[in-house]
């Protein structure tokens, strides 16, 4: 096999004078980099941007083909990823069209190549243009909140023509690599199949090819973790073959978190080389983990379950949903990828859905998921929208789904298909799609329970199918159904119902439910200048694209909290509230594990910098929801809430209002831990009103009630109302130390009022800091100690460094105590060099809530 590539520089004409182009690369991203447009994401400049996209654009370089090339019996033209609608050229004669920017194309060029120099050119023509035509012309009549109308006509990530959370940017270009490759047998398709039992895995290992018919050899090649010994067999091979080969005492592979302190995952290096006596002329090298994973939906007392289940081990999924990283994908790399992948796992995910209204990702973000062990929900790329199944639109499809499962499939982390994100709900409850002609809602049918699963059947029949996002199970059987199947739950945010709601319910699995926040002010101030500071000015809402989103947050912080005294103060009490939000909903379905067995919030991250539902904005700042998140998810924990539903007591001198705090333990790991838990009843000044320490057992695989304590007798003045709270504390007994003692670590704190945070009566604190050098007590660590007390009780003081964006190991955190709180911060992940001196002076102001009003 001989292969040459065509990455590297083209010409991109369009729009003016030919400029050198960056192939992988695209339109937005070259223009940029030439200096042709300014920043799009600043200030409204997205609006002078979009209709640049309404011209067509052209690729074109030369290239030199040798005769050792043009000696192979084929040659192909591979395309991985041309985005989107084009027609390619090879010395001036036409290759093909394309028009699906999801799928790979392999076009047999021999005939069109010469020796010496060829050309090549690639006409991509105007995606508005095509939507805007096919939406003139068609059925459908549905326009996804903040898109543009006829998307749906087109195989491209739908997100680039706009979303509630992202810009109208749709890119063209040669966005993944192209070459050509010369070969006279190739291998065609090679699929690993597991078969396990108590002590070992066969794996059966399927093989075809292409080209010649000739008896040639199939060689596999396992390398377990570690560079062990490899095992190795070799068959026959004439068009297809199934090689097999047992592993004892197989390594498996587990998801983040079930095992605790587990290391590295497991992973298997396999081979498969082609062979026509000792020439390689194909080979095909992957990474695999063994494990077995699908997701139960068995019947039970509350209706059918919906469960993760790895290894037979029925897991609670945790984490939150993933778009595209970045509205011009050319940024997307794997160092930036990898960064926000492990951002999840710093913050206790196991499970990451790829959402299906951006695109594929590329093989590393799998490879980094399989590293991780984070388990991938991954939607085919069909989201809010209307599909008019043509024949030319099926058989692009199939061979979308086709290409991308049998690229994917053998990652461990792949959990699920799901055929698309919230389209058979929206024929089911949205009026705007329910009165399209019954002839589309066929095509769904068609397309998501006939066409997907019969290609998956014949491609992946080992990995679990699910038809859409929400579903009970398809067809149209009551998707959404609170008893079966995924939910998702937007009566908090949309629906602007109180957090309190989410205790309303026990989903089996809420695969969306979120609340929105701004960025950082430093993220903020990347596309707003100082005189756009204002949630209303042209600027903060061209940055925020669900309609009303900024007046939900001003509704929300009235229901909440008191009016902030400042942006900076409106900016950080946003994403309190939106931490606030999304722990009630996790805190409830964590208590309620059997029956509910996974929260995936909505979402993970940003394309640009918005204003969104997202935990982590465009540059990688971590808001205060994913501080959140790393103690919400974090597998070892105690919950702690007030509980409402409970009478009040006859005669309470503050009515109807409640004093019952219920405290929950959770084990979400596979191995039986004991603790002690401690509750105490403190006021704003530290004093302890009342105070109880147990032991507590945490079985595996568990989630309990430990206590329940009435405080009505103590908490009996409005006043104690608004200047009390409650306060656990779990510690988790570890290895003994000696044959006497046993180590103790703290793995959670939690709070929780009586009243409000906008009727606590909070005291303005006055803050003391001090930072130290753990390397000079401790050569292994390296990292400062950040000491922060305070002298009144704090709600989700923040900590900054200025300049920096360090990633704590904790932060919006709570002071309940004289002693304070201590944090670190990595010396790896501050730009500058400090001493303990220099990092105090740094420190940005604190701020908690009582700062902020």
């Amino acid at each position: 096999m001989f292969s040459l590539g065509l990455d590297g520089t083209w010409q991109l004409s369009s729009c003016g004078k030919p400029v050198n182009a960056e192939v992988p690369g695209s339109v937005l991203d070259t223009w940029i980099k030439a200096g042709h447009i300014p920043d799009p994401f600043y200030g409204e400049n997205e609006k002078t941007i979009t209709p640049l996209f309404d011209n067509n654009f052209e690729y074109s370089r030369t290239f030199s083909v040798s005769e050792e090339l043009l000696a192979e019996d084929t040659i192909d033209l591979v395309c991985l990823g041309i985005d989107t609608l084009g027609e390619i050229f090879i010395n001036g004669e036409s290759v093909s069209r394309v028009d699906n920017m999801h799928r790979s194309w392999r076009f047999n060029v021999k005939r069109l190549l010469k020796p010496g120099e060829n050309s090549i050119r690639i006409v991509l023509f105007s995606p508005v243009d095509f939507i805007t035509k096919s939406f003139n012309n068609g059925r459908v009549r549905y326009i996804s909140t903040g898109g543009m109308a006829g998307q749906g006509y087109l195989r491209k990530a739908h997100c680039q023509f706009g979303w509630d959370w992202g810009p109208q940017l749709p890119d063209a270009g040669i966005w993944r690599s192209i070459f050509l490759e010369g070969w006279s047998a190739r291998l065609a398709d090679v699929y690993v199949i597991q078969e396990h039992s108590n002590s070992s895995v066969t794996l059966r290992v399927k093989v075809k090819t292409a080209g010649e018919s000739r008896p040639l050899k199939a060689e596999l090649r396992v390398t377990p973790p570690g560079n062990s010994e490899t095992l190795t067999v070799t068959e026959n091979i004439n068009g297809s073959a199934e090689l097999t080969l047992v592993i004892e005492k197989p390594e498996l592979w587990q998801p983040n978190g079930l095992i605790s302190n587990k290391g590295a995952q497991p992973l298997y290096n396999v081979e498969v080389a082609l062979l026509d006596n000792d020439s390689v002329l194909d080979s095909w090298r992957r990474r695999i983990g063994l494990r077995t994973l699908t997701y139960s939906a068995e019947k039970d007392q509350w209706g059918r379950e919906f469960a993760m289940t790895v290894n037979g081990i029925k897991v609670f999924s945790m984490g939150a949903d993933y778009i595209p990283e970045d509205s011009c994908f050319p940024r997307i790399n794997k160092e930036r990828t990898r960064r926000l992948l492990e951002d999840c796992v710093k913050a206790n995910f196991n499970s990451i859905r790829v959402w299906g209204g951006g695109y594929y990702p590329d093989d590393y973000f799998y490879d980094i998921c399989d590293e991780l062990g984070l388990v991938v929900w991954q939607d085919f790329m069909f989201a809010c929208n209307i599909y008019e199944l043509t024949d030319d639109f099926a058989e692009t499809v199939a061979e979308e789904i086709r290409r991308n499962v049998i690229r994917i499939r053998h990652h461990p982390c792949l959990g699920l298909w799901c055929g698309n994100n919230e389209m058979e709900i929206a024929w089911f409850d949205w009026p705007g799609v329910c009165s399209h002609h019954p002839a589309l809602k066929a095509d769904y049918i068609k397309l998501f329970e006939g066409l997907i699963p019969n290609v998956l059947k014949e491609t992946d029949p080992q990995t679990f199918y699910w038809p859409s996002s929400p579903s009970s199970g398809g067809s149209f059987d009551a998707p959404n159904d609170f008893d079966r199947g995924d939910v998702h739950y937007w009566e908090v945010w949309h629906g602007q119902k109180p957090f309190k709601d989410y205790r309303k319910y026990f989903f089996r699995y809420c695969s969306e439910f979120g609340f929105q926040s701004l960025p950082d002010i430093e993220t903020i101030q990347s596309f707003a200048k100082p005189e756009d500071l204002n949630l209303f000015s042209p600027v903060m809402e061209a940055h925020q694209r669900n309609p009303g989103g900024n007046g939900k947050i001003l509704f929300y912080i009235s229901e909440t909290y008191r009016y902030p005294k400042d942006f900076a103060s409106l900016v950080y009490i946003s994403q309190v509230l939106q931490l606030e939000s999304i722990q009630t909903g996790v805190d409830h379905w964590r208590r309620n594990r059997g029956r509910c067995m996974g929260a995936i919030y909505w979402q993970l991250n940003d394309c640009w910098p918005v204003t969104s539902w997202a935990s982590i904005d465009y540059y990688g700042r971590w808001k205060a929801l994913h501080y959140g998140a790393r103690r919400f998810f974090a597998p070892l924990r105690a919950t702690v809430f007030i509980d409402e539903t409970e009478p009040a007591k006859p005669g309470s001198l503050t009515g109807s209002l409640r004093r019952t705090a219920r405290v929950f333990v959770h084990n979400d790991t596979v191995k039986s831990a004991e603790g002690i838990l401690s509750l105490f009843l403190k006021d704003r000044d530290f004093n302890i009103l009342a105070e109880e320490t147990i032991n507590v057992k945490l079985p595996a695989l568990s989630a309990g009630e430990v206590m329940v304590r009435d405080y009505r007798d103590i908490i009996n003045t409005v006043e104690l109302e608004r200047s009390c709270f409650v306060t656990v504390q779990l510690k988790i007994n570890g290895v003994p130390v000696s044959s006497e003692t046993t180590y103790e670590e703290i793995v959670s704190n939690e709070t929780a009022l009586f009243v409000p945070p906008k009727h606590f009566s909070f005291n303005r604190p006055n803050y003391s800091v001090d930072v130290s050098d753990s390397s000079e007590t401790d050569v292994s660590v390296d990292h400062f100690t950040i000491t922060v007390k305070a002298d009144t009780f704090c709600r989700f003081a923040r900590v900054k460094i200025k300049g920096e964006d360090p990633v704590f190991s904790d932060n919006y955190f709570d002071i309940t105590g004289k002693e304070g709180v201590e944090i670190q911060a990595a010396k790896n992940e501050l730009k500058k060099n400090y001493t303990a001196q220099t990092l105090k002076a740094s420190l940005d102001d604190i701020i908690s809530v009582g700062d902020s009003f």
